[in-house]
């Protein structure tokens, strides 16, 4: 492999000076879809994969297109009879906790029950739960105004895992017998709300379902936004972070927002290598302003930026069951790896990649399996690097590179000192190490192919880095 025609920049590490102590948590989100079903192979293997990696704060997310495998009350209680049914959604839910048994997580039952809202007229879902329907969601005002309606049916939901089942609206029992932690709930999501309520109608929105759940699990933690398009929405930062806009005694722990690179439909890997990491260093400033209103108004609140990666333009379109070239997978993973770099000199919380299942009409782009070959491809095992290599308390140490091509940063972790390295470009870059000798890395490049990180052992003073490569370099 021909390294590209250029003399390769210095690396200067300044391992005395401290810049920043680390707080931020590597994880991922798993979003609920039919290939998560029992009896799937490629579901088997997602949470395989899941339990494998051990993260802390995995986000799960019950959502939107799928009502029967998100909503557990779709029809209207009425004085003769309830439509509570989990018979769809514990299967999965079951999965994910046994796979994350251990480690902190934070759910998302997103989609609100279509019945609570006013609605021209009653919303109808498709009988077959494996049936995309995008249109389940409609309506803004609820039909009880207080919010008590809303806040009793996530009660409900939430006393089915952690207390062992609920009443229904009829004062029947009805037991589940799960006694399950939940130590965050983060209320609702993009595509529920976000271009069809204003700030103050979330709000209003957020605090009954805080109120009623923190009634049935006390312990819960809460986390609020998940905004889809940060960038074009100051006036939610400002309104959800501030105090005053809240009833008294309702907690604001966490504030999530996310961020997808986004090429346009001509662009290919030639392309790719400048537009994702230029959308991301436009994100990068979007977070540096939400992060100076958080400080201002709420500096107690910590961050999760909960989906992070990339989409292609031909998701969820005819022909979307052709796979991107191996090289977008190495893309994406270096451009995760880039954003934990900057997100932990940031002081972000929790930078979780974007999503473990995606397939052919459901953001197949989003993937981190291989939905051909049933096994993880190379953004989950760019997520598993850093996370075994990187935790919060960490200090990250002055780093200088000569190009911008490479992103690099040391860290001084227990383990020892650590050198993260993410190559931005599809092109084989140097980057001269000193103590090479002494150097060893693990990275995860086009040769790992759909593998775990390989070890590389620094040669002539320098590690290659392959196209988008990552690594992790120790000494």
């Amino acid at each position: 492999m021909a390294l590209h025609a250029q003399q390769s920049p210095k690396l200067t590490i300044h391992w005395d000076k401290v810049t920043v102590v680390s707080k931020t948590m590597p994880t991922l989100q798993v979003v609920v879809n039919p290939p998560l079903r029992p009896g799937q192979a490629l579901g088997a293997a997602a949470f395989k994969a899941l339990r494998k990696l051990g993260a802390e704060d995995v986000r799960y997310v019950p959502w939107l297109p799928y009502p029967r495998l998100a909503v557990a009350e779709l029809q209207a209680p009425t004085s003769e009879k309830t439509s509570w049914d989990f018979s769809l959604i514990d299967p999965m839910a079951k999965e994910f906790f046994a796979a994350t048994e251990g480690h902190a997580t934070v759910m998302n039952f997103s989609t609100i029950p279509a019945w609570l809202f006013k609605t021209e007229k009653p919303v109808t879902f498709p009988a077959d739960p494996n049936q995309v329907d995008w249109r389940y969601t409609q309506g803004t005002e609820l039909r009880e105004p207080s919010g008590k309606e809303l806040g009793d049916y996530y009660a409900r939901l939430v006393s089915w895992y952690v207390d062992g089942g609920f009443t229904d609206e009829n004062g029947v029992r009805r037991e589940s017998g799960y006694h399950y932690k939940i130590p965050i709930w983060e209320v609702l999501n993009e595509v529920d709300f976000e271009h069809k309520m204003t700030p103050e109608q979330y709000t209003v929105l957020y605090d009954a379902i805080v109120s009623a759940i923190h009634k049935v699990s006390p312990k819960t933690k809460f986390m609020g936004l998940a905004l889809a398009t940060p960038s074009a929405s100051p006036r939610w930062f400002e309104y959800f972070l501030n105090h005053a806009n809240h009833k008294a005694g309702i907690p604001i722990n966490y504030i999530s927002y996310h961020f997808y690179a986004s090429p346009t439909r001509d662009q290919k890997v030639d392309n790719w290598q400048y537009t994702f990491f230029d959308q991301a260093d436009g994100f990068l400033n979007t977070v540096r302003y939400a992060e100076a209103i958080r400080m201002r108004l709420s500096p107690e609140t910590e961050t999760d930026l909960d989906e992070l990666g990339a989409i292609l333009p031909t998701d969820n379109q005819p022909g979307d069951d052709a796979p991107p070239p191996q090289a977008y997978w190495n893309a994406c993973g270096s451009l995760y790896a880039y954003l934990y770099i900057e997100l932990a000199r940031l002081q972000i919380d929790i930078a979780g990649m974007s999503q473990l299942v995606g397939y052919p009409t459901q953001f197949p782009s989003v993937s981190m399996m291989d939905w051909t070959q049933n096994k993880p491809n190379p953004r989950y095992w760019v997520l598993k690097l850093i996370k075994d290599a990187f935790h919060p308390g960490d200090k990250l140490v002055e780093t200088e590179f000569g190009s911008q091509d490479v992103a690099a940063q040391a860290f001084e972790t227990p383990a020892g000192r650590r050198l993260l390295l993410a190559n931005k470009r599809d092109h084989a870059i140097g980057v001269p190490l000193a103590n090479a000798a002494r150097a060893s890395a693990q990275v995860v490049d086009g040769e790992t192919g759909d593998g775990p990180a390989r070890s590389v052992k620094p040669a002539d003073g320098k590690i290659t880095l392959a196209p988008f490569a990552v690594a992790v370099v120790g000494w």
